[in-house]
């Protein structure tokens, strides 16, 4: 069964998810990479306002290819979550409640999202012309000289997802494999 849920994402919203949970996200997300984000950790570090208030909000690790026409973006995949590691911390302190990428995140990003409340998602990766579907708009927000790597403001509907790692730390590539190892078992 899948869960519908929003963006912006609630506390409330968000403790209600367990890892492994299928989702379909509707609403307000952003896109931010490796450069965006090191440029958002600058500005916290200076003391200024960031271009995106965080606090509830859902970034998507994307960097969407041109749209072509009748289409709000081309295609957009997720991209390897770990690149942003570093950063994540500060950004979970400011109020960011969900992110979506692919693949593992270390164990500081965990006990930050545990911290926090929010909820890492996993995009499906090779799927990106796919999920590009269900972006219906796209605008640039910041920094716009990153290219593909700016921020956008995506509006998205029923964007498929799986929860990876919950607001408990409750994280399914661990779980997953332990669970799938212990059928091999049986």
């Amino acid at each position: 069964m899948q869960k519908r849920i929003s963006a912006p994402l609630t506390r409330e919203e968000a403790d209600g998810l367990s890892a492994g949970d299928s989702v379909l996200m509707t609403g307000v997300v952003y896109t931010a990479r490796d450069a965006a984000h090191k440029r958002l950790t600058e500005l916290i570090q200076a003391g200024k306002e960031l271009p995106v208030d965080l606090r509830d909000a859902v970034i998507y690790y994307v960097g969407p290819a041109p749209a072509k026409p009748g289409q709000a973006v081309g295609s957009a995949g997720p991209t390897t979550s770990y690149r942003m590691d570093a950063y994540t911390p500060q950004l979970l302190d400011l109020g960011l409640r969900g992110m979506i990428g692919k693949g593992l995140r270390s164990r500081e990003v965990i006990d930050s999202i545990r911290k926090n409340h929010a909820v890492y998602f996993a995009a499906i990766g090779g799927a990106g012309a796919l999920l590009s579907a269900r972006i219906v708009k796209s605008e640039v927000i910041a920094y716009p000289d990153l290219g593909a790597e700016a921020i956008h403001r995506f509006e998205v509907r029923d964007l498929p997802l799986t929860v990876v790692i919950d607001t408990n730390g409750n994280n399914l590539y661990e779980t997953g494999v332990r669970d799938y190892l212990k059928t091999l078992e049986r």
